[in-house]
């Protein structure tokens, strides 16, 4: 088996590309979780019990952040030593900055005026931007365009921030 210490795709046996297998990844998972599962250690010692858990735990974050494509372009790009630091880095390009502008104001009208088909309107917006970008962020990660690739993922938490404010929008209106 692997070390605690191995990336997420050893463990999984997966190559370390941004396209994941589902499949293939589900199934490894599967296989994982059956060698370490900590009931399969229940009447071991409290370090085999501690080292089980461990392992679990490790394939259970390993799992979550491959399945997730915004998890997945980051990891990936901390193994390569980039931090994409969102918090902190906040600059992005000028046009996205603008487009950005325009998507909060389209949601504080759509919300002041009750209209929920506008809301739903650009909620479908957002997932097609977000379709489209992960199919460049997908290239930019294989091709190692590490800091475009940082700027993009960035571009992507704020989409992903903005359709869950929008979602949030919406249940609001529709249980008001």
């Amino acid at each position: 088996m692997a070390s605690l210490t191995d990336s997420h795709f050893d463990l999984f046996d997966l190559p370390p590309t941004f396209a994941v297998d589902r499949q293939k990844l589900d199934d490894a998972y599967r296989t994982v979780q059956a060698q370490v599962h900590p009931d399969r250690f229940a009447a071991a010692g409290d370090a085999q019990r501690r080292l089980a858990m461990q392992w679990a735990t490790h394939a259970n974050e390993a799992y979550q952040t491959l399945r997730d494509s915004l998890k997945r372009a980051r990891y990936m790009l901390s193994l390569r030593g980039v931090d994409v630091d969102a918090e902190n880095n906040t600059a992005m390009e000028p046009a996205f900055l603008m487009q950005q502008m325009e998507w909060r104001e389209n949601i504080e009208d759509a919300a002041s005026a009750r209209n929920v088909g506008a809301l739903e309107a650009l909620l479908d917006e957002l997932r097609e931007e977000e379709r489209v970008r992960f199919t460049k962020l997908e290239a930019l990660i294989d091709s190692k365009s590490d800091q475009a690739a940082s700027e993009a993922v960035r571009q992507l938490m704020f989409i992903e921030r903005v359709a869950t404010e929008i979602g949030a929008q919406i249940e609001r209106l529709e249980h008001a």
